[in-house]
């Protein structure tokens, strides 16, 4: 019984130090990449990692505004689904098949001075800097490949403190729910969320916020991707149709083969 005992306990403890250590590694790893691809500082409630299966769960993530906004929260994503492919993992790259962002609520804020949050967030300080400054050296940002995005936007959020307290507010119930496939960048991706959160509302005119250089973007990049994914589809075609040309032409030189064998063995070919 002892000696039972003694093999189980250090099975367990294991056990227990995989399935709670593994989230705990997931979350700080997410967290990272999410800093390095925004520039802003985050929560999580929780993330739970699959043992069993590929799946990644996240809860209660939440996204701050930069110093020197009243508001705390830019963005708040109740949950968020993950399926990775773990062969890419062991290999070191960032390759989820399948993503599901719930994002809830996506705050626009004006302060005070009149800056606006989303100026600081990585992607737009780098598009206005690009302006400025062509051939800036960019932040390098993590690998990334998603192959199917599920995205949803609840509620955009603007709220105006240039004129004062209480500040002026404007909500717009965007739900946005829409699927896009093959996306090849960190800022292809928050690009597209920004694009889709404000495509439909007043927010980029009143602020003076130059949107349309962030739709120029994502509609080159998703434009290049569908123009990659056609060109392979193109070449697995007459890779087909070589194959199938080859098949033809071997199973005639067979058949002529054939028929001169059988003309001179059989009479009637003589």
């Amino acid at each position: 019984m002892k000696k039972t005992v003694i093999i189980i306990l250090p099975i367990v403890i294991i056990m227990f130090v995989l399935y709670f250590g593994k989230n705990i590694v997931a979350k700080k790893s997410l967290s990272g990449g999410v800093r390095i691809m925004t520039g802003l500082e985050l929560s999580m409630k929780s993330v739970n990692v699959g043992i069993l299966n590929t799946l990644i769960g996240i809860n209660g993530l939440q996204l701050f505004n930069p110093p020197g906004f009243v508001d705390k929260l830019m963005v708040d994503m109740p949950e968020i689904y993950v399926d990775y492919n773990l062969g890419a993992f062991i290999q070191g790259r960032v390759y989820f098949e399948e993503v599901r962002l719930d994002l809830k609520e996506f705050s626009v804020i004006k302060n005070e001075k009149g800056e606006l949050n989303i100026d600081s967030l990585r992607v737009v300080e780098e598009k206005k800097e690009e302006k400025a400054e062509d051939g800036k050296k960019k932040t390098r940002m993590p690998e990334l490949q998603i192959d199917v995005l599920e995205l949803k936007i609840g509620k955009v959020v603007y709220k105006d403190y240039s004129k004062g307290t209480p500040p002026k507010v404007r909500e717009f119930n965007v739900n946005i729910d829409e699927r896009f496939e093959n996306i090849t960048n960190p800022r292809t991706l928050i690009s597209l969320i920004i694009v889709k959160a404000l495509k439909n509302t007043v927010i980029a005119r009143l602020t003076n916020f130059n949107l349309g250089a962030l739709q120029e973007d994502v509609a080159e990049k998703l434009k290049e991707t569908t123009r990659k994914v056609v060109e392979i589809a193109d070449k697995a075609i007459e890779t087909g149709k070589d194959l199938e040309k080859k098949v033809k032409d071997t199973a005639r030189e067979t058949i002529e083969k054939a028929t001169d064998t059988i003309k001179k063995i059989l009479p009637f070919g003589k």
